[in-house]
């Protein structure tokens, strides 16, 4: 019969490889950052602390805010991205799902295009 101190010794060690690799990732990040700061050079120029912007120098205050039509193309295009995913795995399993499959996908697609249509006439699509 097993003892409790057994039966802990034998789950450890399952999962002693997993503990060792997080040790080690947790040092290697520890060291990485502590030899970069040791070995970086400590002598900082004027031109390497000034304010750079496509090698011209700033002209306004950074904390403008960005239009809000670039936030809503932003958000249709993840939107849409994540719709055009769902295609992937439908068009693996094509031959397995049958007619109610290609029926389910092409309502699907009718959705989508509905979708797309509406932020089309509605000008989210715009630039501008």
């Amino acid at each position: 019969m097993e003892t409790g101190l057994d039966l802990l010794t034998a789950y450890l060690t399952r999962y002693a490889p997993i503990l060792l690799f997080i040790l080690l990732a947790l040092a290697f990040g520890v060291v990485t950052l502590a030899l970069s700061y040791l070995v970086q050079p400590k002598y900082p120029e004027a031109e390497k602390l000034s304010a750079y912007e496509c090698g011209s120098e700033p002209f306004s205050d950074s904390r403008i805010p960005f239009p809000v039509r670039y936030y809503v193309i932003a958000m249709l295009f993840v939107i849409f991205d994540i719709e055009v995913i769902f295609l992937y795995p439908w068009a693996v399993t094509f031959d397995q799902l049958g007619l109610i499959g290609l029926i389910e996908m092409m309502i699907f697609i009718g959705l989508f295009v509905v979708a797309y249509i509406y932020a089309w006439r509605k000008g989210a699509l715009e630039w501008d």
